[in-house]
């Protein structure tokens, strides 16, 4: 057994080191917790490496509005959070909400996007985000070097960007100053529910913990049944472009490309059924040509790299934060938007796991029961 597992008496452990663990790992620890982070390390296929680093409210909750609640309510939170894990760490997470755009190419581009957004907005029970769809003309008030071919956009005033990888080291860095144990190489084979607590066996040895949180991604869908829940999760691969820095000319996110404080840009949001992180020269073309087409400019810039990740999926698109009937104490949370949720996940999610009740009022929606299929009669 690992040393450090072996010395600690954990409260609560969090499966996976990601986004989406660290965040709760980091929430958990800030209301008091002894955590503990069993993650791969190195050789995860980490999501977090290949987000946007949007913060984005638009097109959130077609099906679902109390997503788009969940959503704005992180989105809310986000100034605060990314204050406090600057005053714990000296690392400033860039946070910017000037607004976002999601622009269009064609005629038809444009009636589809003011199509889906009337719908968004008309379902009941939706929080009032106030969008905008935009004329070629009004978008070029705003960004003044968009190419001929540009249609037009659909704007909102809640969106905005940070720079995600230094997110990620700032809640590993604060998540540890507030005492959570990150135990890295730890890839958990096995979860036992047992004598009021867990065990998980993994590659460093057996760690114990009074309660336990799955988020390991893709990973949940087999650690799921050992504690009596359903997580059905799928890889998506995404590709991202990154070119050389250049002079800031961007000062909105869009959906598809960013300026980071850095200088450089971000060209992305390919959506891919496939199970291998692994770079594919069409895809890079189609993004390429559709950034050059919305920003001319872009043209004559260099490429510095490329890279995919799988991104994680749910049958509908929707997270799943669940707990378990008949291991109490186990939980799973399940997103694909680790960095837009992670303020929710940590003063909201992080709280409530501590105190070992999901309340119904508000998770129910997001169970994976959804997925249940009902017996035939």
């Amino acid at each position: 057994m690992n040393d450090v597992a072996r010395s600690r008496d954990f409260d609560i452990a969090v499966i996976g080191g990601g986004l989406v663990g660290s965040s709760i790992a980091w929430g958990l620890a800030r209301v008091g917790q002894r955590v503990a982070v069993l993650d791969e390390g190195d050789v995860a296929l980490r999501a977090s490496r290949g987000n946007f680093a949007l913060i984005w409210v638009q097109s959130k909750g077609l099906g679902m509005p109390e997503y788009s609640h969940w959503t704005l309510r992180s989105v809310n939170h986000w100034a605060g959070f990314a204050n406090e894990l600057k005053e714990q760490t000296g690392l400033d997470l860039c946070y910017e909400r000037p607004g976002g755009f999601h622009v269009t190419l064609t005629e038809h581009e444009w009636l589809y996007r003011d199509a889906l957004m009337k719908r968004l907005a008309a379902q009941p029970g939706m929080p009032a985000i106030e969008f905008e769809m935009m004329d070629h003309d009004r978008v070029k008030a705003m960004l003044p070097q968009i190419g001929p071919g540009v249609t037009g956009a659909s704007f909102c005033a809640a969106d905005g960007h940070c720079n995600s990888l230094r997110l990620f080291r700032a809640l590993n860095q604060a998540m540890q100053k507030l005492g959570a144990t990150y135990l890295s190489n730890h890839i958990v084979d096995r979860v036992e529910p047992g004598g009021g607590g867990f065990r998980m066996f993994t590659k460093g040895g057996e760690v114990r913990a009074n309660k336990v949180v799955l988020a390991a991604g893709i990973g949940n869908a087999r650690l799921a049944p050992m504690v009596g829940l359903n997580i059905p999760v799928r890889p998506q691969r995404g590709q991202i472009i990154v070119t050389e820095k250049t002079q800031p000319f961007l000062r909105y996110p869009i959906a598809t490309i960013r300026q980071t404080d850095e200088g450089g840009v971000l060209l992305g949001d390919s959506q891919e059924e496939a199970v291998e992180a692994v770079v594919g020269t069409s895809v890079i073309a189609v993004l390429a040509d559709r950034a050059a087409r919305t920003f001319p400019q872009l043209g004559a810039l260099n490429i510095v790299r490329s890279w995919a990740a799988l991104r994680v999926m749910t049958k509908d698109g929707f997270p799943i934060y669940d707990q378990s009937a008949s291991a109490p104490g186990a939980f799973a949370a399940t997103c694909h938007s680790g960095v837009t949720l992670a303020a929710s996940h940590a003063f909201v999610l992080a709280p409530l796991l501590a105190k070992g009740q999901l309340p119904a009022e508000v998770f129910q929606i997001f169970s994976g029961q959804r997925f249940d299929v009902p017996k035939a009669a």
